[in-house]
């Protein structure tokens, strides 16, 4: 069984003494110093949860979404935890500093967690040093790219990042929804997808290598139908791997903390059912042609297995460990085996769809 971070479950109280983003700080320092040797073999073992998507064979679906790992410090801590793949990023051609402090934010009353924290990371090369030196180790690890804030051609970031990070990326995400870089989710429309798309392909067959990463693509929440139409039909033409459906939500349903005021992208438990209506009307845009992959408001086994079930291939989870540590992913997965021999299936694809 993967190593579970029972650690956690004395740092939680002192991290939630301190602002949200230095806890965060503190949650990535404590991550550092788990062990994960013996807790890595784990993954190569094939079992019930295993799924095969875009070519890549997943020990099970629970994976760790972006911006909790932004400067890929702890890609195989996490993997060590029992996630199936985790995601880093998002990263960017140049370090920049995101949006000013205070920019995170926990709803403790709602669950949830607030940020505009704009895309901060340590840049492209320093994320580079750092896979580098995880080469040849064993597990799928995503890489989330962005352009900067300030760049006078994003489409042109998007496709250098692609360039750099092929060699060493399990799969591409390609990062146009978040609601904190002004004009970012510009790129939705149709015209300027289509564009980037092509854009990042051409820089991933640049890049060379025998074995090309796949291109997934992350989605906003935050979409009309013409939209969610017209991206379903870009991502089937130009033979997008999966869809990431989907990032945080700027709309805001009824709150209870006295942060609900601030601006930013709203994750967690208020997400929840906008995401799991977002994948099912993405599930029907593309006839499942396209793998997605369920993101937003998953804190149990339950919410996973319903998001599988509107036909999410993979999950991904951040805010929730929050609130439940990062131990979450590895009791989801438990839980999810236990929802399958309940239910009656052999593997999680059987059940991919299903509802």
């Amino acid at each position: 069984m993967p190593f579970r971070p029972r650690l956690f479950d004395f740092v939680r109280p002192a991290i939630f003494t301190l602002d949200s983003e230095t806890g965060h700080r503190l949650a990535i320092t404590t991550l550092k110093a788990l062990p994960t040797r013996g807790a890595r073999s784990s993954l190569a073992q094939p079992g019930r949860l295993a799924i095969k998507i875009a070519g890549l064979d997943f020990p099970n679906p629970v994976g760790v979404a972006a911006g909790f790992d932004k400067d890929a410090e702890v890609p195989d801590a996490l993997l060590g935890l029992g996630f199936g793949f985790t995601e880093v990023g998002s990263i960017t051609p140049l370090p920049q500093a995101g949006n000013p402090k205070p920019r995170l934010f926990r709803l403790v009353e709602d669950k949830a967690v607030i940020n505009r924290m704009g895309f901060n990371n340590a840049g492209a090369q320093a994320a580079l040093e750092r896979l580098n030196a995880r080469q040849g180790r064993p597990g799928i690890v995503g890489i989330n790219i962005g352009a900067n804030k300030d760049s006078d051609d994003r489409v042109a970031d998007y496709a250098k990042m692609a360039r750099m990070m092929t060699p060493l990326a399990s799969y591409l995400a390609v990062n146009i929804s978040s609601p904190n870089t002004p004009g970012l989710r510009a790129l939705q429309d149709e015209a300027a997808l289509t564009g980037l798309i092509d854009a990042v392909i051409e820089a991933r067959a640049a890049a060379g290598g025998t074995e090309l990463p796949p291109i997934f693509l992350k989605v906003a929440p935050d979409l009309e139908p013409a939209d969610i139409d017209a991206i379903a039909r870009i991502a089937l033409d130009k033979g997008l791997d999966a869809l990431i459906v989907s990032n945080t939500t700027v709309s805001r349903p009824q709150l209870s903390s006295h942060h609900s005021g601030e601006a930013g992208g709203l994750s967690g438990a208020p997400l929840r059912s906008l995401a799991l209506e977002r994948l099912r009307d993405f599930r029907k845009a593309t006839g499942g042609a396209i793998p997605l992959i369920g993101v937003g408001g998953i804190a149990s086994a339950d919410h996973a297995w319903e998001r599988i079930r509107a036909g999410a291939s993979l999950i991904q989870l951040y805010s929730a460990m929050v609130y439940h540590g990062p131990g979450l992913g590895a009791r989801i997965a438990d839980g999810l085996e236990r929802l399958m021999r309940r239910d009656g299936y052999a593997s999680i694809a059987e059940a991919v769809g299903s509802e």
